[in-house]
């Protein structure tokens, strides 16, 4: 069966405890970008269909692997979400726009 995907660092370790063969590559920097753009396409659209705990881990999991590789450390994602917020609000009050005229 033909993937094509990024991949959890021990999935190989596991396919390889079922005795499966498997063919993996190493991503250049390109190639990991990409697959991390379309692995958060993924995981984002797990969690819209099961919605739960788990799947939004994946999602996390996957923004913290963006986070790595756009070199932002924690400290300062979280600087600029909380100016954001700040500035423009969060999402607690559950605000819907209707419209405006």
């Amino acid at each position: 069966m033909k993937y094509n995907k990024l991949v959890r660092d021990k999935i190989p370790e596991i396919i390889k405890k079922n005795n499966d063969i498997l063919i993996i590559h190493i991503a250049n920097d390109k190639e990991y970008y990409n697959k991390l753009k379309e692995k958060l396409k993924e995981e984002v659209n797990e969690f819209l269909k099961e919605s739960n705990e788990d799947e939004l881990a994946d999602v996390l999991e996957i923004i913290y692997a963006i986070r790595d590789y756009m070199k932002i450390s924690e400290q300062k994602l979280e600087e600029i979400r909380k100016n954001k917020s700040e500035k423009r609000g969060a999402f607690k009050k559950r605000i819907i726009l209707d419209e405006t005229k």
